[in-house]
C-alpha cells in the first residue's frame, strides 16, 4: 500500500512539473507575441533624426556621418536565400559618436573592391539593433586577414581602437553594392510548440498511471 502511495505521489510531482512547465512556454509565448508586435510597429514608423530618438532595438533612423574605409570589416554570414558571402561593416562617427554600420552583404569575391569604399555619408536610413553577443561555436577571427566570424568587441578595440555604441546600424535604402539587410520581426518563435510538448506529456503520462492504477486495483 505504501509504495503504490510512494508511486502515486511521484506520477503527480512529474505532471505538476510539465503542467507548469507548459503554462510558464504560455507566458513566454505571449510576452513573444507582443515584442514581435512591438517590432512591426516600430518598422512601420517613420526614421526619426538619432539625436531626437530614443535609442532602443528595431528603432528607425536617419542620420549622417563620417565613414571609415581603413578599418573595413568583412563578417562571414549568408545572405537571405543562403549563399554565403560577408557583411560590410563599417566604423561611422554619428553626432560625435562612435557607431558600426552594417552596410549589407557582397559575395566573397567582391572582398576589397573599389565599388566598396564608395557610401553617401549624408542622410543616410537604417535601423538600430543591439549588437549580437558573440558566439563561442564559431571559429575565431581573423583579424589579419580580416575575415570575421562575429563582432567580438575585444577583437573590434583591437582592430579599431575604439570602443563602440552597443547599437548597430542596419543601412536600410536600395543600395545594391553592398545589399543591405532586410529588417524584420521575423524572430525565433517556438513557445507554442514548446507549451504543447509539455501539455502532451502530462497528459499521457496521467492516461498511462490511470491505466496502470485500474489494472492493479
Amino acid at each position: 500500500m505504501k509504495s503504490k502511495l510512494l508511486f502515486s505521489i511521484f506520477v503527480y510531482f512529474f505532471i505538476l512539473v510539465f503542467l507548469s512547465l507548459g503554462t510558464w512556454q504560455l507566458v513566454r509565448l505571449n510576452w513573444k507575441l507582443n515584442l514581435i508586435s512591438e517590432i512591426e510597429e516600430s518598422l512601420k514608423k517613420e526614421p526619426i533624426n538619432i539625436n531626437q530618438v530614443d535609442k532602443k532595438n528595431f528603432v528607425r533612423i536617419k542620420a549622417s556621418g563620417k565613414i571609415d574605409y581603413d578599418k573595413q570589416i568583412y563578417l562571414y554570414n549568408l545572405n537571405d536565400s543562403g549563399k554565403p558571402g560577408f557583411e560590410v561593416i563599417n566604423p561611422i562617427i554619428v553626432e560625435n559618436e562612435n557607431y558600426l554600420i552594417n552596410r549589407g552583404w557582397i559575395p566573397f569575391e567582391m572582398k576589397d573592391k573599389k565599388e566598396l569604399y564608395s557610401f553617401k555619408e549624408s542622410n543616410f536610413i537604417g535601423t538600430l539593433r543591439l549588437q549580437p553577443r558573440s558566439n563561442i561555436f564559431k571559429p575565431e577571427n581573423d583579424i589579419n586577414s580580416n575575415y570575421w566570424f562575429t563582432l567580438n568587441r575585444d577583437d573590434i578595440f583591437k582592430y579599431t581602437g575604439k570602443e563602440f555604441s552597443k547599437y548597430l546600424i542596419y543601412l536600410g535604402g536600395s543600395y545594391e553594392i553592398p545589399k543591405p539587410k532586410k529588417i524584420t520581426a521575423n524572430i525565433s518563435n517556438n513557445h507554442k510548440k514548446y507549451a504543447l510538448t509539455w501539455f502532451s506529456l502530462a497528459i499521457s503520462i496521467f492516461l498511462i498511471y490511470l491505466y496502470f492504477r485500474k489494472k492493479n486495483y
